[in-house]
């Protein structure tokens, strides 16, 4: 089972893949996170990659996949290649990593994309700014929808992130299958090809608030 996270630069990827983990690993279940190997290869150049050494940052990033997916039961994903792929095409309009990538990215189980609700923070030379979020944001889901891939918003601060994102995987019971394979059939939802953040926040305001009497 491999489920990955998306999303625009700030939006807690990173902690959101390391407590989902936790969370399963706490629940019995043989899980790991893969950490995003783009902030990895910046902190050793000293730099941002230029528009030629994407290709094989994308390429490294989905070998990780693998090798964790090979070794562990349940895998959680803190971005893919298809990330890579949105930002060679926001930094340098360059399109072509989309077609591998989306390829890959339909292999996976569940697509998480974590909202803008988050305050934008600084985090060395590998963030562009708050004013890239959006556009990054837009072209992500454009080219989920364009795949006709499903995937689910995340929203939330802290724990109430946490707690969203256990929700949009448990729904369709896809953990603890008994004995045998995984389910074969991806979950939709009725929401799949919605992509307005406030119709999804409302849904998710909706889902977490305690049960009326």
């Amino acid at each position: 089972m491999i489920i990955t996270l998306l999303g625009a630069e700030s939006t807690g990827k990173s902690v959101l893949a390391l407590a989902l983990a936790q969370h399963l690993q706490a629940q019995g279940e043989d899980a790991v996170a893969v950490d995003e190997y783009l902030r990895e290869w910046c902190a050793a150049q000293g730099r941002t990659p230029q528009q030629h050494e994407q290709a094989a940052i994308a390429a490294e990033q989905q070998r990780r996949i693998t090798i964790a997916a090979a070794q562990h039961r349940v895998v959680v994903a803190d971005t893919t290649a298809l990330m890579t792929a949105v930002y060679s095409e926001y930094v340098f309009g360059d399109r072509t990593l989309y077609p591998l990538a989306l390829a890959q990215q339909k292999a996976f189980d569940v697509t998480l994309v974590t909202g803008l609700d988050m305050p934008w923070q600084p985090d060395g030379i590998q963030r562009d700014g708050e004013h890239a979020r959006a556009p990054v944001d837009a072209l992500l889901r454009a080219a989920l929808q364009e795949a006709q891939l499903p995937y689910r918003t995340v929203y939330g601060l802290e724990d109430k992130r946490l707690q969203n994102a256990i929700h949009c995987i448990a729904a369709p019971a896809i953990f603890h299958w008994p004995g045998g394979p995984k389910p074969s059939q991806k979950w939709a939802w009725i929401c799949d090809k919605c992509s307005d953040p406030d119709c999804e926040h409302q849904l998710f305001s909706q889902l977490t608030q305690p049960a009326q009497p």
